[in-house]
């Protein structure tokens, strides 16, 4: 038996939550990843799947086992990178967690990555809010605003640029705010991504400013509340990237100008630094590259384009 196979197999089994699906990842047949399953289990005498008519759950011992199954796993791609040097290649998946605007932007971009590694497979996971990235096994996630979890490895990738918007349709009936104070009148629409759904903050380049809000719609997701911006149901305040093409077509218009969307600390975050495989590190580096790309997510950020 290839042990470090049949770790791998039991890790997909545990990962995906079922024999087939994880045959699909592995690219092998459902009786192969079963037998792969057995002979670790025999290897080491112990049974680590409970299999029931409802799903697979690990036992006690395989609860034990599976932390230590990973730490093998990733210091044989450790020595996998350092034996082939630069001439190692990703593979295996990476399950990446971000914001749906962010997500949006690097989809556009993943063909390129994948192209270059063809042994490498991205999971995108589109969510606003931080999750228990071990409890959920997550290799990466992207954070917006502060990132407070002193256990995770944290880097800097970028920063946001937002815009305060609305559609043509709901500036015809109500005057545009020229002044943070004047947006309490208005219907807003707020995309909570930090959990703070009553706060809308703003600077003019020497002062911030933050306004509460009585949203008349709160979503957790960008995208939802694009839509009903572009419907024409109020203010929102919008990525960049979703917002600058609708802005471009007058299908949203900037509003306030004087006091733009606070920018937020755009993060990558990790359980550890520690023997990081080589496909984690590429979707890193692969990140970074992309967030530099963008003029609006640097760190000096690009003058904001009203017409």
């Amino acid at each position: 038996m290839d042990i470090v196979s049949a770790l791998r197999t039991f890790q997909r089994v545990v990962e995906t939550g079922s024999f087939s699906a994880a045959a699909h990842d592995l690219d092998v047949t459902q009786p192969a990843v079963s037998r792969q399953v057995a002979a670790l289990e025999g290897h080491f005498n112990t049974r680590l799947l409970h299999r029931t008519t409802s799903g697979l759950s690990l036992t006690a011992e395989g609860e034990r086992m599976l932390p230590m199954a990973l730490r093998i796993l990733e210091a044989v791609e450790e020595l996998g990178d350092a034996a082939g040097s630069d001439g190692a290649m990703a593979s295996g998946k990476v399950r990446l967690s971000v914001p749906a605007p962010l997500g949006l932007y690097l989809s556009e971009r993943l063909g390129d990555l994948l192209a270059a590694h063809p042994k490498l497979s991205v999971e995108l996971i589109f969510r606003e809010l931080g999750s228990d990235m071990i409890e959920e096994r997550l290799d990466l996630e992207v954070r917006l605003g502060q990132v407070a979890d002193s256990s995770l490895v944290c880097r800097r990738i970028g920063w946001t640029t937002a815009f305060l918007v609305a559609a043509p349709a709901y500036l015809a009936r109500r005057a545009a705010p020229r002044a943070p104070k004047e947006i309490k009148d208005h219907e807003c629409l707020c995309y909570n991504r930090a959990g703070e759904a009553n706060t809308w903050s703003f600077s003019n380049g020497s002062e911030d400013i933050s306004v509460r809000i009585s949203p008349r719609l709160t979503a957790c997701n960008a995208v939802a509340i694009h839509r009903a911006a572009l419907a024409g149901a109020g203010l929102a305040v919008l990525s960049h990237i979703i917002a600058m093409p609708d802005i471009a077509a007058g299908r949203l218009v900037p509003v306030m100008k004087d006091f733009q969307p606070s920018r937020l600390p755009v993060t990558v975050v990790y359980p550890s630094r520690r023997n990081m495989p080589l496909r984690v590190k590429t979707v890193l580096d692969f990140l970074t590259e992309a967030m530099g790309q963008d003029p609006s997510m640097c760190a000096s950020g690009a003058d904001r384009q009203w017409n």
